[in-house]
């Protein structure tokens, strides 16, 4: 685990005094990639100090997020629970099946009822808990172990907090002292803050709403919605703001067809950006996120002389529903 990915210039769509940058979070961790890892890290810190020995979260046939969970897990000798928005008996997909080779029990919450048992579930651990929050341990008749509960994609404060230090981490301070602490020598510049605008695609929110906690006020963060129709999205992101009249904006128009739906021109472009640049995407998120940069770009949309930051989440599941030779990249 390495948690300063590189920052790679997009070149050809630097140009014209626009400088558009890439921070590869997907090359942090070959299982828990991206922004996973971040919102995951202290949601996996709590579950240890509560001494869970199960940690249980949602998602669906083709989630990162069960995925990176089950790799955490055991790598912090817990056991692990994914609820899946799948019916009982339908083929096991690719990214099931991993989960489960790193030792996830799955549970199939139904299509239909997959939100309403996901909402019991998680009001049955807070309650038992007596908690404020969407994260705690419970026991029941089904999990007979301490088990420490994670909403969906890591939403909520926890994964915010986590997802806020894709910003903060950059800076390094000597003898390893608090960034409180008034005595610290910082010896590495955040390279983060030389930017105008950070872009980032927006499922949950909990990734977006992190990033805008820790960037400067003079940085523009805009987030690309991948479901369409998304009317909630900007509430559950001020939800989890530390400053809930802090600005930021969402473009809804780049959403391809809704979550996980995708066009032509989107796997076009997805193949063009691996051809001309080397960047993998995927088709729920980056690949929604780099076209919108692109069609921004080209309707002038930043100032003139702006420093753009895209962040690569990382998590290419979502291309394993794909046939083979769709994507270059995938085969």
């Amino acid at each position: 685990m390495h948690t300063n990915p590189i920052i790679q210039k997009i070149i050809y769509l630097s140009q014209d005094g626009i400088n558009v940058d890439l921070l590869r979070l997907d090359q942090i961790h070959p299982v828990v990639s991206g922004n996973k890892w971040y919102k995951l890290r202290y949601y996996i810190q709590a579950a240890l100090a509560q001494n869970a020995k199960t940690i249980a979260s949602f998602g669906g046939p083709y989630s990162n997020h069960l995925v990176a969970l089950a790799f955490a897990a055991k790598e912090n000798n817990m056991a692990s629970i994914g609820y899946v928005r799948a019916n009982e008996g339908e083929p096991i997909t690719p990214t099931l099946q991993e989960a489960q080779y790193y030792g996830m029990q799955l549970v199939f919450l139904g299509r239909s009822s997959f939100q309403e048992k996901k909402e019991e579930l998680l009001f049955i651990a807070k309650s038992e808990s007596n908690t404020s929050n969407l994260k705690a341990s419970t026991t029941n008749s089904k999990i007979n172990t301490l088990t420490y509960f994670v909403d969906e994609g890591g939403y909520g404060v926890t994964g915010a907090k986590g997802a806020a230090t894709i910003i903060t981490d950059w800076e390094k301070y000597e003898n390893n002292n608090s960034l409180n602490n008034n005595s610290a020598t910082l010896i590495h510049e955040n390279p983060i803050s030389n930017y105008d605008y950070i872009l980032a695609a927006v499922g949950t929110g909990t990734m977006l709403a992190g990033i805008i906690n820790a960037s400067a006020i003079f940085q523009n963060v805009i987030g690309i919605p991948v479901l369409k129709n998304e009317g909630t999205i900007k509430t559950e992101i001020k939800s989890l703001l530390l400053d809930q009249e802090k600005p930021f904006q969402l473009l809804h128009q780049f959403h391809q067809g809704g979550y996980a739906k995708f066009t032509p021109t989107q796997i076009d472009y997805m193949n063009f950006l691996w051809a001309k640049e080397q960047i993998p995407t995927d088709i729920v998120y980056t690949g929604k996120l780099l076209f919108a940069v692109d069609q921004l770009v080209k309707e002038n949309y930043f100032k003139p002389s702006s420093k753009i930051l895209v962040i690569h989440s990382g998590g290419l599941q979502g291309n394993r529903s794909l046939a083979n030779g769709i994507l270059h990249f995938n085969d």
